[in-house]
């Protein structure tokens, strides 16, 4: 992670720059598909690096560590919308046609969920609210263990995980017989919400939703705590381990990704305009000062 200014970082979310999502905005995404390996481009070895740190030290017992250390709540307390301004802060290199903060990001994909569901207000802030679990970044958590696409520990790893052939060399689970086989530590289709997933801003924001007692409904949560969840939701892997209920989940979860990393453009929108109807959704859901 690379301090710009006083109160800026540059986060590197590999996942942000070469998902599978369908085209929904005036870009094309298939050019944020290429993980060829090319050691002279500076960009895709960044990418590779970061999925290479993710993948070697993401075990059982580092997420298990990271969550007694984030999951107590203590590290500090503000409200959405302070917590939206301070993404503004937080630049994401990983897009290299597009040099946004992140809060506009969210601002977009709000407002694309809100074009297609005007009638679902809570897919509104889950869109607006979806990443805020990035700022783990401004509190000393290493960008590997904040962004990129997610994965269950504790049992194989899935085969579309990104650089899967290489990038888990030397991860001790793999050698382990308790976590390197087909279920692992779960039990036939347990379900995804039943899984110990890799440590990221997706669990941390789902948990920090629980903690403050959100409004929000059960698939709001599940939205921003799997949406994440490439290998399962868009690979195919895991299904052994799906409840029948994780079909709504992932029917969500593919919805909410049409607004996600591909509604970003240059088309920047008026965030102080729109700030009065999201802050009525803030007090209706999500209320007050937060703990994260």
């Amino acid at each position: 992670m690379r301090i710009l200014a006083e109160n800026q970082i540059h986060l590197l979310d590999p996942s942000e720059l070469m998902r599978p999502e369908p085209t929904f905005s005036d870009k094309n995404p298939s050019k944020f598909r290429d993980y060829s390996v090319d050691e002279t481009d500076p960009l895709k070895e960044r990418v590779r690096q970061t999925y290479r740190q993710m993948h070697l030290n993401q075990t059982v017992d580092f997420v298990k560590g990271r969550r007694n250390h984030w999951l107590k709540f203590n590290t500090i307390q503000m409200t959405v919308r302070e917590a939206l301004e301070k993404l503004n802060d937080l630049v994401d290199e990983s897009d290299p046609d597009l040099d946004l903060p992140n809060i506009i990001h969210a601002f977009q994909a709000a407002e694309r969920a809100r074009a297609e569901f005007p009638q679902h207000d809570w897919l509104h802030l889950t869109a607006l609210i979806h990443d805020l679990g990035k700022i783990m970044a401004f509190y000393g958590e290493p960008q590997w263990a904040v962004v990129g696409d997610t994965f269950a520990v504790g049992c194989r790893w899935g085969d579309s995980i990104v650089y899967r052939d290489e990038s888990f060399v030397g991860n001790p689970d793999g050698a382990n017989p308790a976590y390197n086989t087909k279920y692992g530590i779960y039990k036939p289709n347990c379900g995804v919400d039943n899984l110990l997933m890799s440590w990221g801003h997706d669990e941390y924001m789902y948990s920090v939703l629980k903690h403050n007692r959100t409004k929000l409904p059960d698939v709001a949560c599940n939205i921003i705590r799997f949406h994440s969840f490439y290998p399962w939701h868009n690979g195919g892997d895991y299904k052994h381990l799906e409840a029948p209920k994780d079909e709504e989940t992932k029917k969500w979860v593919l919805i909410f990704n049409r607004y996600d990393l591909y509604t970003k453009s240059e088309v920047v929108p008026d965030i102080e305009a729109l700030w009065p109807y999201y802050q009525t959704l803030i007090d209706k859901y999500l209320p007050g000062v937060l703990e994260f």
